[in-house]
């Protein structure tokens, strides 16, 4: 490997997509669109921690820098689909890794999806309230 190799990979989630790239020799630091993870999700300490369970599963926690473009979706689905693109990212640079993520749940797409609100009702499945009388 050279110095700087990367790893990429791609993760969704709902409207979000994620491209993700993992430098090897790094310190932990992740960055998203341009700024640091923890100034992208001031808000939520949950969703820096969601950002780091692949890491956390295998015992790797600061060893990789993570740059992640993410566009779509809200703040969770973001998150989700980082998630899912770096846990794919460790998967392609060690297959080994494989199982380990797999028994963590962290390679599996989260197929879910908003449905669409129909013709004649206020939602996806809200209606008018019904009167008998």
């Amino acid at each position: 490997m050279a110095k700087d190799s990367y790893f990429y990979a791609l993760g969704r989630r709902k409207s979000a997509t994620a491209r993700v790239r993992l430098v090897t020799s790094g310190k932990g630091n992740m960055t998203i669109n341009g700024k640091p993870a923890n100034e992208y999700f001031a808000e939520s300490k949950y969703l820096l921690a969601k950002l780091q369970q692949p890491f956390v599963a295998l015992d790797q926690v600061d060893k990789y820098d993570v740059s992640a473009v993410v566009s779509g979706g809200g703040h969770e689905g973001q998150t989700e689909a980082i998630r899912l693109g770096i846990a794919k990212a460790l998967v392609v640079m060690n297959e080994d890794l494989k199982s380990t993520l797999k028994r963590a749940e962290l390679l599996t797409r989260d197929a879910r999806e908003r449905e669409r609100k129909k013709f004649g009702l206020k939602g996806a499945r809200k209606q008018r309230q019904f009167t008998k009388r």
